[in-house]
């Protein structure tokens, strides 16, 4: 599932092509994805200009001058391409759909934004603007993990308690947002702390740790286009390629890459899912 990295990377590629430009054709060729769309999702869209292009967790919002909000989930396997018209035709030919096309803008500009989701686990939702926070998608979430509110003071607050898992309380999308599976193993190894070790005995000091190594793992990220595993691309077709330096993520039994370790990356499952580490330097 793309995750923060992915979703903030294909949000910096909408917004040069969306942001000031109107929606002259919207074409949907389903009722729905995971979820049924809104009541009139095309004749809805058609005709307003994006004002924003924004991202909340793993959602992207495109905020539109009839005061209302796109809000796009890409799910397992969604994609969103680009594609630019030649200059001497305005959109392309529908006949160039591929079989997983479910939804095409073209904006009056000429560019065409595609989502594509062969698994149909993604999502799209029109709410007004001023109501967001209230959305059953977006109400319960945390802070986001490169925002002002997310910090070490926070972060202690939040694991106060817990007898859960660290992994699993930095899963935990109420306490922070858009955070993923990929991403928790990389911070957790930079931190050196176990995904196993309860949430509830970290002390603060290593809490601080956390918060930069989740900060600077999805900085490094968003900067490496995101983690290309399976179905991920960049809005122009490319692969992210940040993939090529993890630490943890899928390299059990290869050696750990902290300097001077010994150990041995270790793959175990927590509630279902892989969780990579090494048992000598993380604990």
């Amino acid at each position: 599932m793309p995750e923060l990295p992915e979703v903030e990377t294909v949000r910096r590629g909408l917004a040069p092509v969306m942001v000031g430009a109107v929606i002259a054709r919207a074409d949907v060729r389903c009722a729905g994805l995971r979820w049924p769309f809104p009541d009139n999702m095309a004749a809805r869209l058609l005709g307003q200009r994006v004002l924003a292009v924004r991202r909340r967790a793993k959602y992207l919002l495109c905020d539109l001058v009839s005061g209302e909000t796109l809000i796009i989930h890409l799910g397992m396997s969604g994609r969103i391409s680009i594609d630019q018209a030649a200059p001497d035709r305005r959109f392309f030919n529908l006949a160039a759909w591929q079989k997983h096309d479910h939804v095409v803008l073209d904006m009056a500009s000429g560019a065409r934004i595609t989502l594509n989701d062969a698994r149909r686990f993604g999502a799209m939702d029109l709410c007004k603007t001023d109501m967001l926070a209230r959305h059953r998608l977006l109400a319960a979430l945390g802070p986001e993990p490169l925002g002002n509110n997310f910090h070490e003071d926070y972060l202690a607050r939040a694991l106060y308690g817990r007898k859960s898992t660290i992994k699993s309380a930095l899963l935990d999308q109420r306490i922070i947002a858009g955070l993923g599976n990929i991403y928790v193993c990389e911070a957790l190894w930079r931190a050196r702390i176990s995904p196993l070790r309860k949430a509830g005995a970290i002390s603060a000091r290593r809490i601080g740790t956390l918060v930069l190594a989740i900060r600077k793992v999805l900085g490094e990220a968003i900067d490496s286009g995101g983690s290309s595993l399976k179905d991920y691309r960049q809005t122009d077709g490319k692969l992210g390629y940040f993939q090529h330096g993890f630490a943890v993520y899928g390299r059990a039994g290869l050696p750990c890459r902290t300097p001077d370790c010994k150990g041995t990356i270790r793959r175990v499952v927590q509630a279902g899912r892989s969780s990579f580490y090494c048992a000598r330097c993380q604990r």
